[in-house]
């Protein structure tokens, strides 16, 4: 996301087939080998509505732009004609946004590397843009008033989006934007990953992150919090996983349940997620159905600890995992650093300054650590070896989401 702030089983069949089958880590669709295709990252630049395109690994140096709101002036005025859409539009610039538009949330080019499907949370859409002119090839409105995070099936050929105001997930065709089904989630749906053989899809919902009652006596408040798993064909629910009856079994009743980013091991037998307003992350064991570990990391010093000033309630927001296992990538939102995490001690490595760091990935070649610094307009990449920082790329204004994913091979940017 991040969502806005002003600042409730299946089948015993079903249960065994999801703890075999866990969401893949990989974030890149399986490419047309058909045409000669790079590998890149998408970065998607939210408050100005564009997404640099970088390489994958080495140097990660620039390759390209794609403005992502060509239709701008007709949103806006579809917008400005209609009050109920127009009051929306303004909550998110006025809460979530911190006075700006957020127009890139989430982004995954098609397999044949020739468009780029984004996700827009101001205009409340998903849009697919053709990467050689940079028109739009396809738009598909969401429900409610803003979309959110994304996920691409395994072979690239469908996008889940999350509808956090419509607490609904869309899934739709890559290529066409057709909507071939959608399912009911708790409050605010968020994070959306697909397991690896395209059978299931996992939703994140993390309820009201947009309000202020953030004393953990207050939790209620917050709304309906759990992962929703559906069968990826029929889109029917098939389990619920509600973390608050894990985490109150192992004493932590004060910690927040709305799952925030997660990964899941190259075994498929473990779940690393964070919560909302905790500095550090879990570790889910899917076959015994509970918290095995818990992580605490540092906290900033200069970080205030009023739960009120952090940004959509997420201290940490961020974590992604080295291809082999060994090693986590912990984001700390608000304590402005992030940290390389051994998985077998939860020993966490050297602490690297970042400004607001609010996502993390892994690069192409799987050497690195890729986080994309908010406050500073920059991506920087940490190597999973020694924890250290190795360079950091400029780009656009409030970089988010970050995505593995290709283009033609020679590509620079649209013709327009």
């Amino acid at each position: 996301m991040p969502a806005i702030r002003p600042r409730h089983l299946c089948s015993v069949a079903a249960a065994l087939a999801l703890t075999l089958t866990v969401p893949a880590t990989a974030a890149t669709a399986v490419p047309d080998t058909s045409a000669a295709l790079r590998e890149v990252m998408f970065v998607g630049n939210n408050w100005d509505g564009t997404a640099d395109v970088i390489k994958s690994s080495g140097d990660f140096a620039k390759i390209g732009r794609v403005n992502v709101i060509p239709d701008k002036a007709q949103r806006m005025a579809e917008i400005n004609a209609d009050p109920i859409r127009w009051i929306a539009f303004m909550t998110v610039r006025n809460t979530v946004g911190e006075g700006h538009d957020q127009f890139a949330d989430d982004m995954y080019s098609t397999p044949d590397g020739t468009s780029v499907v984004v996700s827009r949370p101001s205009f409340a859409d998903v849009v697919s843009i053709n990467l050689t002119t940079g028109a739009i090839n396809w738009r598909f409105p969401v429900s409610g008033y803003r979309a959110d995070h994304m996920a691409v099936s395994p072979d690239g050929k469908r996008v889940a989006v999350s509808a956090s105001t419509g607490n609904t997930v869309h899934v739709l065709d890559i290529s066409t934007g057709k909507q071939l089904g959608s399912f009911a989630t708790g409050d605010k749906p968020h994070e959306n990953i697909f397991t690896s053989d395209g059978k299931y899809i996992w939703n994140m919902a993390i309820g009201d992150v947009n309000t202020a009652t953030d004393a953990p006596w207050l939790d209620w408040t917050k709304g309906d919090r759990h992962i929703t798993v559906v069968d990826a064909t029929t889109y029917k629910q098939v389990k619920v996983i509600d973390m608050r009856e894990r985490l109150d079994a192992i004493g932590l009743t004060d910690y927040s349940d709305a799952v925030r980013p997660a990964v899941f091991s190259p075994d498929e037998s473990k779940l690393y997620f964070q919560v909302s307003f905790f500095n550090g992350f879990f570790e889910y064991d899917i076959a015994a159905d509970k918290i095995t570990r818990t992580k605490t990391l540092p906290k900033n010093p200069a970080t205030s600890d009023d739960r009120t000033t952090f940004v959509n309630d997420s201290r940490h927001h961020g974590i992604s995992m080295k291809p082999d296992g060994s090693k986590l990538c912990v984001a700390g939102t608000m304590d402005d650093y992030a940290t390389v995490v051994d998985r077998a001690t939860l020993k966490e490595g050297p602490l690297v300054p970042a400004s607001k760091p609010y996502w993390a990935t892994v690069s192409g070649d799987g050497k690195s650590c890729v986080i994309s610094e908010s406050g500073a307009d920059q991506v920087t990449a940490i190597d999973f070896a020694t924890g250290q920082k190795t360079v950091s790329v400029p780009v656009g204004d409030h970089p988010q989401r970050v995505r593995l994913g290709h283009v033609a091979a020679g590509w620079t940017g649209p013709a327009s």
